[in-house]
């Protein structure tokens, strides 16, 4: 467990993290409906503050799909709406609809009902398409009895599931989802994807944070599985599990997370497991997963659920380096600062090197930028190409380098030193003096230990080729 954790005391020091709200765009053609808890003169459709409605499904229902749903402050913890079985709804999302807050999930709460039982109102319900920006999202439970996955899962927030569309799942962001309870899966939430939010002090038997969902630039905090996967739980490939704080969660297995992929995140001080029977890529836990190291994160103040990072810490610049491009951490900071993404939630605004940190630290070489270009085994290749390569820095036969090229009946084959901790890709020329000169062969090729080949099957005539490698 984190030390000295107080997770009573965390959701206030947590909202100075979600200080940006995505505005999300509005198709042409449609309109806002305001929601406004002390609304004077609430007048259908809704489409002024003047005529707002006191209460968020209201709203809903005089929207049509397209629509933006704008709420100001408030506790919204009044009404209710039935989907499946005898499951209520504090909030029914059934429309391809933007419902998003005014001032952050600061100010504008959406309320539930607990415990788990017959009583029992969960927060919010999103259809495919529907998205949920800057809320508070907490006390919501569900049944004890009934549908295992659409009367017991999900006290916070159920998402429909389309089968892996990312770009047509139910989307939730910039959101606290805390204090939610299920009698199976998913306490804070079940499916959907989930940006830029905090997870904490969920519980529920599997997934007590998340269950079948997909988070990004999250921080999961604090979450309780009685059975499995503290902090995520069962959540694929195509989920984009990607640059997450997952700590203080706990279950009997898989205490952080358990049956999902996770890329650039951290997974550390989670009770029964940091995680059990999941892929993991460049992520900082214990033990050693795939790709990745165990070195302490170094938080800045966790006892005060404080989860950045300290200017020493081996996450800075430690992430596989894709798609990153224009996005945003926890904190509404740039993502990618320096010579690669941070590892966790959280990006460090002002490294001094270019170098992934633990890289550096391992091989004993400064993070204050004066080694980045320097080259101290003499092989032709800088410290900063020596990363980017994974290749050692003190050893003069080990970097990135071609071996040979031969033709056969089948093409050229290409084979080059390599790592299995760095993805290749692999270009041919054939006039060095065109523009451009190079162009991708193949991409996305993954690397082995000792040497990688790859074959140009296209390369059967006699024209003259030219090849280089080089690293995602």
């Amino acid at each position: 467990m984190v030390p000295s954790l107080r997770l009573e005391s965390m959701k206030q020091g947590l909202l100075q993290l979600l200080c940006l709200i995505l505005l999300p765009s509005v198709l042409n053609g449609a309109d806002t409906r305001y929601v406004d808890l002390n609304s004077t003169n609430p007048t259908q459709p809704y489409t002024s503050w003047a005529t707002a409605a006191t209460n968020i499904q209201d709203a809903i229902d005089a929207a049509v799909d397209g629509d933006l749903v704008l709420v100001t402050n408030g506790v919204y913890g009044q009404g209710g709406r039935v989907v499946f079985g005898s499951m209520t709804n504090r909030v029914a999302v059934t429309k391809s609809i933007t419902v998003q807050s005014v001032n952050g999930p600061g100010a504008t709460v959406i309320q539930g009902n607990g415990p788990v039982g017959d009583t029992a109102v969960r927060c919010v319900y999103l259809t495919n398409g529907a998205r949920l920006f800057g809320f508070t999202v907490t006390n919501g439970a569900t049944r004890l009895v009934g549908d295992t996955t659409k009367e017991r899962s999900g006290g916070g927030i159920w998402c429909e599931s389309n089968n892996g569309l990312l770009i047509m799942n139910a989307f939730v962001s910039n959101s606290i989802i805390a204090y939610n309870r299920a009698s199976q899966d998913g306490g804070g939430g079940f499916s959907g994807q989930y940006r830029n939010c905090v997870i904490m002090t969920n519980v529920a038997r599997f997934g007590a944070g998340i269950s079948r969902g997909g988070i990004r630039n999250c921080l999961v905090v604090g979450n309780t599985a009685f059975d499995s996967g503290g902090g995520l739980y069962n959540s694929s490939a195509g989920s984009g599990n990607w640059g997450n704080t997952i700590v203080g969660n706990s279950a009997s297995s898989g205490g952080g997370v358990l049956g999902v992929t996770m890329i650039n995140s951290v997974i550390y001080f989670n009770s029964g497991g940091n995680h059990l029977s999941s892929t993991l890529s460049d992520c900082c836990t214990t033990p050693m997963p795939i790709y990745g190291f165990t070195n302490a994160p170094l938080f800045a103040d966790p006892a005060n659920s404080d989860f950045r990072l300290q200017s020493n810490s081996p996450c800075i610049n430690a992430g596989y380096n894709s798609a990153v491009s224009g996005e945003v951490d926890l904190a509404g900071n740039p993502r990618l600062v320096g010579g690669g993404p941070d590892i966790g939630a959280h990006e460090f605004q002002t490294p001094s090197s270019l170098l992934s940190y633990v890289w550096a630290q391992r091989y004993g070489l400064p993070t204050d930028g004066t080694v980045d270009y320097a080259d101290p085994d003499g092989d032709g290749m800088s410290n900063y190409g020596e990363w980017r390569s994974d290749t050692v820095p003190t050893n003069a036969v080990s970097f990135l380098q071609m071996v040979t090229a031969t033709n056969s009946p089948t093409g050229v084959k290409v084979v080059w030193r390599s790592t299995n901790t760095r993805t290749y890709f692999l270009e041919r020329a054939t006039n060095l003096l065109g523009a451009p000169a190079f162009q991708i062969v193949a991409s996305d090729i993954f690397g082995v230990a000792g040497v990688t080949a790859r074959t140009d099957t296209t390369a059967t005539n006699g024209a003259p080729y030219f090849y280089r490698v080089g690293v995602h």
